[in-house]
């Protein structure tokens, strides 16, 4: 370590980095505390916070480009990512800068150290420091009109949720990260729910009722005025093809209702596109946001994010997607069923982490089975990934049939041999974890400048 901080990117990232050994530690003290010694720069941004289960990532993708497409300047805070570290901080689309970044994290190194010394909180963790540059980023570098800004995990606790937003957006609840935010879907959606603060409308995309109810119950508790789809907005999806769909949107908010063709598939993107698009409605009529139907139009139809049923080869076709939860699977398997043309033969290439409910996951993909070939199980290069025997485990207790469950020691080797064979009917899809979707995502030829384009 150098006495007058760091140059290099590679080293301000690993001491990053190396703020991983304090863990996962919900609670906003750390962040409260660094915040005040900086003088609370996140009080001089507008910003739109996203929590939900899935569908995070694709919402703010849609928020930022229809924002842009009207001439606003724009940052967003997503994680995880999939190929290079700044992905997570954005201007515009671009990446935050590596020398901007170093330059914040010899500002935040001796804020993080003070902290630990000198309070009862402990050392900040790596998300709160991350949290902190995109803050400092926004504020004092970029200076975005408007900050599209989504939680890590969970929200009532989690490090972005020390910001006063414009408008709160909950896409959705399912029964993720439960040793964390609870065992039923109502604890779930409280934690999702801490997010809604006083008098700021929140925007909802989820239709369970016992988890409406707890984000009405918030709302009420806040004084917010609560949107929720299936009531105060609507979208159908009027047809799909490969790399387009087309939908239908309404809302309390508009005179007619709307046509849109979007670029990603499935119907859950049709549910994302919506909650994106009662948001925008609301900062138009609230904030007074300048958007016209065109630029909205065009906003949606060029949203792209990575590794959400991307195709990353055609011939022979390769789709990967980040589902990485039972319900992300049912909407995976629900979006292949409708996609897949008859006569096409279906492989699954799946991995996954040890900590995820496995078996859950594997049923979800049973109603693929008529069309699956084969199972393709295998592990990668990660601290919490499952092993090989742990994932051909999961998708017998899943109901899957043993003659179909192919284990797969070495998943490069394996790609390797599909793309030099010849499959010309066949389609692999990659999934069951993000992290397992990044690994296989760097070793196709794509730039990673691409990722969210």
């Amino acid at each position: 370590m150098k006495a007058k901080g760091f140059v290099d990117y590679t080293e301000a990232l690993d001491w990053l980095h190396g703020l991983l050994r304090f863990g996962q530690r919900p609670g906003l003290e750390r962040m409260q505390w660094m915040l005040e010694q900086l003088d609370h720069p996140e009080r001089r941004l507008a910003f739109v916070h996203v929590a939900g289960t899935n569908g995070k990532g694709s919402t703010c993708a849609y928020l930022t480009q229809m924002l842009m497409e009207a001439g606003y300047s724009v940052g967003s805070f997503t994680s995880p990512y999939l190929i290079e570290f700044r992905e997570r901080i954005r201007y515009n689309g671009q990446f935050i800068p590596q020398a901007d970044l170093v330059t914040l994290v010899n500002e935040l190194k001796p804020l993080a150290e003070q902290c630990a010394a000198t309070t009862e909180y402990g050392s900040p963790t790596e998300f709160e420091i991350i949290t902190l540059i995109a803050i400092l980023y926004f504020a004092k570098i970029a200076r975005p009109a408007v900050v599209i800004w989504e939680t890590g995990l969970g929200g009532r606790l989690d490090s972005t949720n020390v910001v006063l937003p414009l408008v709160s957006v909950i896409t959705n609840v399912g029964m993720d990260h439960t040793d964390v935010l609870g065992t039923s879907l109502e604890a779930i959606a409280a934690e999702k729910a801490g997010i809604i603060k006083p008098g700021v409308p929140v925007v909802i995309g989820e239709r369970q009722p016992e988890a409406v109810a707890v984000f009405q119950a918030k709302a009420r508790s806040t004084r917010s005025s609560l949107y929720q789809i299936g009531r105060h907005f609507e979208v159908e999806q009027l047809e799909e093809q490969w790399g387009q769909q087309r939908i239908r949107y309404s809302s309390i908010h508009r005179r007619h209702e709307a046509e849109y063709t979007l670029a990603m598939n499935g119907r859950h993107q049709a549910a994302n596109a919506a909650v994106a698009l009662m948001t925008i409605d609301l900062l138009r009529n609230f904030y007074s946001f300048l958007l016209e139907e065109e630029e909205i139009v065009r906003g949606l139809q060029q949203t792209r994010w990575p590794g959400r049923l991307e195709i990353v080869s055609r011939r022979p076709l390769i789709v990967m997607d980040g589902a990485h939860n039972q319900e992300s699977m049912e909407a995976l398997a629900a979006s292949i069923k409708q996609l897949l043309p008859a006569g096409a033969r279906l492989h699954l290439l799946f991995s996954a982490l040890k900590d995820k409910p496995l078996e859950k996951m594997a049923a979800a993909l049973k109603p693929l089975e008529p069309q699956v070939t084969r199972v393709h199980v295998t592990t990668f290069d990660f601290p919490r990934a499952a092993s090989l025997e742990q994932m051909k485990g999961a998708f017998l207790e899943g109901g899957w049939d043993t003659a179909r469950i192919d284990p797969v020691s070495d998943w490069r080797a394996f790609l390797q041999t599909w793309q030099d064979a010849q499959h010309a009917e066949d389609w692999l899809v990659i999934c069951g974890s993000l992290y397992f979707v990044s690994q296989v995502r760097a070793f196709f030829p794509i730039k990673a400048e691409e990722v969210g384009e």
